[in-house]
């Protein structure tokens, strides 16, 4: 599996932009930069596997206050299948290699899903509850190198 970099600009995304299950989120991580900046390699990246693009990983932003929080998300037709697994370990591959002493981070809906069993198998531990201004109450999970 390879993370492709989104681009800053939506223009310069041509490789996605007419890929239907691109539509939605290269619009929305595009917006993004636009709010917080372009900030290498603290990015969104396509997931592609065997030439196929599967899904999405992202840091939500570069790391402030030593800490980087990650997202990920799989196209439905490829779920169930541990590739957001895969996703999260590539992210974690970036972020170790950038900066080995920023504190990753993930936040999940609050309740045992498929995303709280991807974080265990990466090595993140629970470390409790908080308020996103986004999603409201969340668990927020820190990864242990």
């Amino acid at each position: 599996m390879v993370l492709l970099p989104i681009k800053e600009n939506l223009e310069d995304n041509i490789d996605f932009i007419d890929h239907p299950d691109c539509q939605d989120t290269l619009e929305m991580s595009v917006k993004f930069f636009k709010n917080i900046g372009y900030h290498f390699p603290w990015v969104g990246y396509y997931a592609q596997k065997d030439r196929v693009l599967i899904g999405t990983g992202a840091f939500k932003g570069r790391p402030l206050f030593g800490k980087i929080e990650i997202a990920y998300g799989i196209f439905p037709q490829y779920r169930r299948m541990g590739y957001g697994t895969e996703i999260c370990g590539r992210l974690l591959e970036i972020a170790t290699r950038t900066d080995p002493s920023v504190l990753i981070t993930a936040r999940t809906l609050p309740a045992e899903n498929f995303s709280t069993k991807i974080l265990r198998k990466n090595n993140f531990h629970f470390s409790g509850t908080v308020i996103d201004p986004d999603d409201g109450e969340v668990w927020e999970w820190e990864y242990r190198k």
